[in-house]
């Protein structure tokens, strides 16, 4: 006589899809630890039968490769390869109402402060006690530590509010805390990120306490570089240079998102600042910190911008040479302030304007790499791809700035591992390399007095 068997149900596995920036990245790997803790598998290349989307709604381009990632995997659903698909981040705080509606094949969406929601729907509870522990998504010797989330300002083409509300800090010591954690894992270098990290602290404290929050991560044993990014410009807090100036393991780089130079233009994008105050600003930062790397975006084809404006600010990117910079086509974005405006600029004239803007940082690039030639510098060596390792100097964050290639047929280099590095040639945005076999980098000296020196 044959018994019956009956099918043992299969295990639940989870795929998480991040699209964005670095911000949903953090957002990506705290969900994936919590799911952890609650015992469900997270996977990465094996099949999955629950896929979530964590989705960016900042600009058109970034909404509809969300909006086609989700359609992809509404296929797989549909074909029955997935059991079940979720949709959370900023696509679907900003839109959704009309994604159930246009999208109903989505199990459900949840927006960029559910994460207590989604994980109930996933049977899973969200533990407060591991706050700080994460699923990392990077390479283990770097990880983006989010300091604040949300922001107050009032620029007209921006949708960060409407999506992540207003601005709201971490506390230093659950910062502090959070690199700890990080440390224990294996990380040396700390990416600190918010929607506008100088504004750090207001809420909490009262006062700017982005200076405050450098010094107190600096201290935590193992943190070999710490690097800013997304510094809003006005209302700069200067103590921060004296912070980066005195403290080793401080990076000489700082991300400060300036969009445009001409006045006219920036009381439309109402940034509170203008071209006078910018370059003081500027000048100020590079006196103080002589080897500062600055990195900057800039915003084209902005509503009314004209060819004087937008010759201004070529002729203002040639006059300052950023050391690293990004350039994005204006999106018109329902809901902002500048949505009432008339988008009169064309698109082929803004990818026009956008590509003149990249070419004279290209040559700008080159010729700053072209003085690095024959020069020793400190590399952080990120991952091994084809015959080469690819490295970073302290100028450069992860994929949005220049990389150092080094022949791994010739050499051989541990990952996550600095390197004395000597620069034989270069490109615009691509050094490459020999390791000095006869030196080595203290452990202790994470930042060099001049980081580019002849030996």
């Amino acid at each position: 006589m044959h018994t019956l068997r009956t099918k043992r149900p299969q295990k639940n596995k989870v795929k998480v899809i991040t699209l964005g920036c670095a911000k949903n990245v953090f957002d990506s790997e705290v969900l994936m630890g919590q799911l952890q803790s609650n015992g469900i598998q997270v996977v990465n290349r094996s099949k999955a039968n629950i896929i979530i989307i964590n989705t960016c709604g900042f600009i058109e381009n970034a909404k509809q490769e969300s909006i086609n990632t989700i359609l992809e995997y509404i296929d797989q659903k549909e074909s029955g390869k997935i059991d079940k698909l979720f949709v959370t981040g900023c696509l679907s705080e900003r839109y959704k109402d009309d994604l159930i509606k246009e999208l109903p094949q989505v199990n459900q969406y949840f927006g960029t402060d559910d994460l207590p929601l989604l994980l109930k729907v996933l049977n899973a509870d969200y533990k407060h006690e591991l706050v700080g522990q994460r699923l990392l998504t990077t390479p283990k010797h770097y990880a983006y530590l989010k300091i604040s989330e949300g922001c107050n300002r009032p620029c007209s083409f921006c949708a960060i509010p409407l999506m992540r509300k207003h601005h709201r800090s971490t506390p230093i010591e659950e910062l502090v805390n959070q690199t700890k954690q990080l440390v224990k894992l294996g990380v040396k270098e700390l990416i600190l990120i918010a929607q506008d990290s100088t504004y750090y602290g207001i809420d909490l404290y009262g006062k700017r306490m982005l200076h405050e929050l450098l010094d107190r991560l600096a201290d935590v044993d193992g943190i070999q570089w710490i690097r800013l990014h997304y510094a809003f410009p006005t209302g700069f807090p200067l103590e921060v240079l004296d912070i980066i100036n005195n403290r080793e393991n401080i990076c000489n780089y700082l991300d400060i998102p300036l969009q445009h130079i001409s006045d006219e233009i920036l009381v439309s994008m109402r940034r509170g600042t203008n071209k006078l105050k910018t370059n003081r600003l500027i000048e100020t930062i590079r006196s103080k910190i002589p080897e500062i790397a600055l990195r900057t975006t800039l915003i084209v084809g902005y509503p009314g911008e004209t060819e004087h404006h937008f010759n201004e600010l070529l002729s203002w990117v040639k006059q300052i040479e950023f050391d690293r910079l990004g350039c994005f086509t204006y999106s018109h974005e329902e809901n902002t302030h500048a949505f009432h405006l008339d988008d009169d600029v064309p698109m082929a004239i803004k990818n026009l304007r956008l590509n003149r803007i990249m070419k004279i940082q290209s040559d700008i690039s080159y010729q700053k790499n072209q003085q690095l030639i024959g020069k020793k510098i400190k590399c952080l060596i990120d991952r091994k791809e084809g015959d080469y390792y690819v490295g970073r100097t302290y100028k450069d964050s992860p994929d949005v700035d220049n990389e150092v290639l080094i022949n791994s047929r010739l050499n051989h280099l541990n990952i996550g591992e600095f390197y004395p590095i000597r620069i034989k040639s270069v490109s615009e945005f691509d050094l490459m390399g020999q390791p000095i076999k006869d030196e080595v980098i203290s452990l202790n000296q994470y930042k060099e007095s001049s980081p580019l020196e002849h030996s």
